[in-house]
Parts: C-alpha cells; structure tokens; sequence
C-alpha cells in the first residue's frame, strides 16, 4: 500500500480505464503491430514538477498485460525537470501501445495535482499554517487525487461526508426555513453525533461570532479578507481552529497566512491544477 492507495483499488480503476477507451481493442496498433514484437518505452517528463501516481500507472499496465515490466527510476513526491525519466516499460509493445494514453492520463493528472499543491505548500513555510485540500474532487478519482495533495505536501480535510462534520450556507438556509439558526446547527449535530467536533461555515465576523458562541469547534471563514480573518483569529483566542477558504491563490496566500489561522484549504489545487506534462517514447 502507497499512502494509503490500496492495489485492489488501483486495479479496478485501471480496468475500468482501460475497457472506457477499449484498449483491449486497439485497431491502429493491431493493424501495425505483431503480438510477438517486444519493445521499451521511456516516460519523461517534459517540464519541472512533482511526480504523483505511479503506482497507478504501474497497475495500469499491469491490468493491460502482466507479461509487461514497470521499473521506477524516480518515486512519488520527487521533483524532476525537463527531460528527465521518470519510468522504464518493457514487455509486449502492442500491449504498452494500447496502455500508453491511459497510464499517462493518471499520471499527468495526480503529478500536476501534487506540483500545485506543492507550490502553495511552499508560499507557506515558515508561517506554521496547514494547507488543506477540499471535497472538489473529480468522481470516481478522490482517493486518488486526495493522495496526490499529500505527495504535493498537503492535508487531507474531509475524505467524505461521513468523514466529519461541516455546516455549510445552505445547511444553515435550510434551518431558517424552520425557524432555527446557528446555535440550534450546533446543539443539533452534537446530539446527533456527540464524538465529532462540529465546524461551521462563516462569511462575516458577525457569524463567526454566534458560532463561536454556539461552541463550534471549528469555523470555516469563506472568502473573508485578511483583516476581517485576523478580527476573528482576535475574538476566537484558541476557542475554535480557524480555516480559512475561498479565493485563496498563491499571491495571496502568505498574507491569509499572516492574518493567523491554522488551515487554509484550497479547492484549486485538485479541481483547477494542470497536467503535468509527461510523455512515453518508444526506444
């Protein structure tokens, strides 16, 4: 297991990948390819980066043709640039052919997820602050990228929705519909669930307040500004972890830092992060 990435889980995602772009059907490679032909193929990365996902793209190919030989010339989480190898395939070259595109998708996918994470984790040293990642995942992938916000240098917020409680907007919209508010929010997810510490969204300070005095132990300051975050940090004395969320981007990031919070969580760095290029050659 890598980080928690379990191989029966990465081969039923390489299987599922594969029969999507029916690899097992590849009539240009059929076409020019013999069985029989073996062949090498090199996977390079074509500009810096963070490496995230090859055991993925191990099982890829593992899932495409067992007879197929996956060698690692770099592991997760290392930083490589332009040029460099990153992986050695060899076995069947029609099977390494028909794999090739859906290997490097995952790869490229998580490896541009952990260099964007890495760069925001990077804004951040020295200010103490966790960067945190968000449910704003794509389907059917959230493990995978969650883990890749790891590699990147990351925290992992909520897995899922049983994975902790959050009160967002429209949980609190739906209360006032019945007449009830905060303080109801957080007496009601407490009675319901008296082991899990309860964290509130908040958009202003006034919010932040009843939170606080409804005895969250958490909030969650959305889109707030610098000097509204640290009006907060000021009420809040160590009552509640602060996280802050929302509009957050790597010029600003250090100064939300500065306002004190412990957590900036940033759902751009899985749902907004470019691929990493990466590219298989044929030697």
């Amino acid at each position: 297991m890598e980080l928690g990435l379990h191989p029966a889980q990465l081969r039923r995602l390489a299987e599922q990948a594969l029969m999507e772009d029916r690899a097992y059907e590849d009539i240009t490679t059929a076409a020019l390819i013999p069985s029989d032909q073996q062949g090498r193929g090199v996977i390079v990365a074509k500009r810096e980066g963070i490496i995230a996902g090859l055991p993925m793209a191990a099982a890829v190919f593992e899932a495409m043709d067992p007879s197929i030989r996956f060698q690692t010339l770099v592991q997760d989480g290392a930083k490589v640039v332009a040029g460099q190898e990153v992986a050695v395939v060899e076995g069947p070259l029609a099977s390494i052919l028909a794999a090739e595109r859906t290997a490097l998708n995952y790869l490229q996918r998580l490896s541009g997820i952990a260099t964007l994470t890495a760069r925001f984790a990077e804004e951040l040293a020295g200010t103490g602050v966790v960067l945190r990642d968000t449910r704003k995942t794509t389907p059917g992938l959230r493990t995978l990228e969650k883990y890749a916000v790891r590699v990147g240098g990351g925290q992992n917020h909520r897995l899922h929705l049983a994975d902790g409680i959050l009160v967002k907007d429209n949980h609190l919209a739906a209360l006032r519909a019945r007449g009830l508010g905060v303080t109801e929010a957080v007496h009601l997810c407490r009675q319901a669930y008296p082991q899990m510490p309860v964290q509130v969204e908040v958009t202003n300070f006034k919010e932040a307040q009843e939170a606080l005095e409804a005895g969250a132990e958490a909030l969650l300051l959305d889109n707030m500004a610098p000097a509204e975050i640290a009006q907060v940090v000021a009420l809040a004395r160590g009552r509640a972890a602060l996280e802050a969320s929302g509009g957050i981007t790597l010029e600003n990031v250090r100064e939300v830092a500065k306002a004190g919070v412990q957590y900036i969580s940033v759902g751009a760095i899985t749902h907004s992060a470019p691929a990493l290029d990466l590219s298989l050659e044929v030697a």
